[in-house]
């Protein structure tokens, strides 16, 4: 129950990363009494539901300007369409499918994998080699590929150069993490969104898709979500990309909801997955399964998946409940100043990480995260940020 709060109240903070957070409570874990087992219960309570309520400032925050919509994050197109209740419960429904789907599936798939995965290991420069460029493929035209191969190119640039390099701030966990994801996938959303209107109103929660298209979304986001829990640098908004090159249907908003629900059912299926890798390839895959190792916290499966249950089955009802409140509560304030105290706000959260050095970083950062839009493709391709290092060891 305090896992879940805590995980409640961290994933409503916009910019603040799941592994980010999971580190954070690892930290401050020696110093909490009580018996080891039910602190790593709270951890992985707290880093599961984050990952569930962290779409809700996604959508909620970042709405650009109604021009902008052909060009807006799949969620926002639907929040501008006045489907963001929808979003929120497509989000849910895919992260809970998702759920159901994983744990029965993750001890045959760990079994295979254990048994490939050294040759994988081996082979890692060439498998998130082909991950980037199956990522570049999936752009629809030559100039998308051509300013996809360009952000590829700019942000393994800004990974390489900052990633190895001690930071550290007043946090009892430093580093430059927070301040990278948030320059290259936050700061310039927001500021996309400045001169918007905001969160305009919204319409019922009804899902206008149908069952098939929810199924075939759902078990693409879980394929993907095995792939990303057991591989490094892999993050589930690469799985829901590549799910969707593989989904039926080209019209903008059926995509956008398409989208929306692969990404939350790779989220969750990463989670349950990256347990089960834990276990069988002894490699921590999460912030909070790297926070528990970190700290010596039990980790094994009969207490970790129980928690993870449970922790996301609450996760996915708090969803829509909080997100149809949180549309509500953004689209009354002026859409300036929210963005101005929102990149105020991750400032002084880069600062807290990683010093004036993490400040820097998300500066740069954020000049990074402005090409995809500036050059005309998906900003799932920053994520090279993490990929081309750990590509080339």
């Amino acid at each position: 129950m305090a896992g879940v709060v805590l995980g409640t109240c961290s994933g409503l903070v916009p910019g603040l990363h799941a592994n980010a957070f999971a580190l954070l409570l690892a930290s401050v874990a020696s110093t909490i009494p009580g018996p080891p087992i039910a602190i790593a219960a709270a951890i992985l309570a707290a880093a599961t539901v984050h990952t569930f309520l962290d779409v809700v400032p996604a959508l909620a925050l970042g709405v650009p300007d109604a021009a902008l919509a052909p060009g807006a994050l799949p969620g926002h197109r639907l929040v501008l369409g006045g489907r963001g209740r929808e979003a929120m419960r497509l989000s849910a429904l895919g992260s809970g499918a998702a759920l159901c789907l994983a744990v029965p599936l993750a001890l045959p798939i760990t079994e295979v994998m254990v048994g490939i995965y050294p040759v994988v290991r081996d082979s890692l420069w060439v498998v998130l080699g082909a991950v980037v460029l199956a990522l570049v493929w999936t752009e629809p035209t030559l100039r998308g590929r051509l300013a996809a191969a360009v952000t590829v190119v700019a942000a393994a640039g800004l990974g390489f150069a900052v990633l190895d390099r001690p930071f550290a701030g007043p946090l009892p966990v430093g580093g430059v993490l927070a301040p990278l994801l948030a320059g290259l996938f936050g700061v310039p959303v927001l500021l996309d969104a400045r001169d918007g209107a905001g969160v305009p109103p919204q319409g019922d929660r009804t899902l206008a898709t149908t069952p098939t298209a929810v199924v075939r979304s759902v078990l693409a986001g879980t394929g993907g979500g095995a792939f990303v829990g057991y591989l490094p640098g892999v993050s589930a908004g690469i799985a829901g990309t590549l799910a969707l090159a593989v989904l039926p249907g080209r019209d903008p908003d059926e995509s956008a909801r398409a989208y929306v629900t692969a990404t939350s059912a790779a989220t969750t299926a990463t989670t349950v997955f990256a347990l089960f890798a834990l276990v069988g390839l002894g490699t921590p895959r999460t912030g909070a399964l790297v926070a528990l190792t970190a700290a010596g916290l039990p980790s094994g499966l009969w207490v970790a998946v129980p928690v993870t249950v449970v922790a996301g089955m609450v996760g996915a009802m708090l969803v829509p409940l909080l997100g149809d409140r949180a549309l509500l509560l953004v689209g009354r304030f002026d859409q300036r100043r929210l963005v101005t105290a929102v990149c105020v706000f991750l400032v002084v959260l880069s600062w807290a990480f990683a010093g004036v050095g993490g400040v820097a970083v998300l500066v740069v950062a954020a000049l990074v995260g402005s090409v995809p839009v500036s050059l005309g493709c998906r900003r799932v391709h920053l994520m090279s940020v993490l990929m081309a290092p750990v590509a080339l060891g």
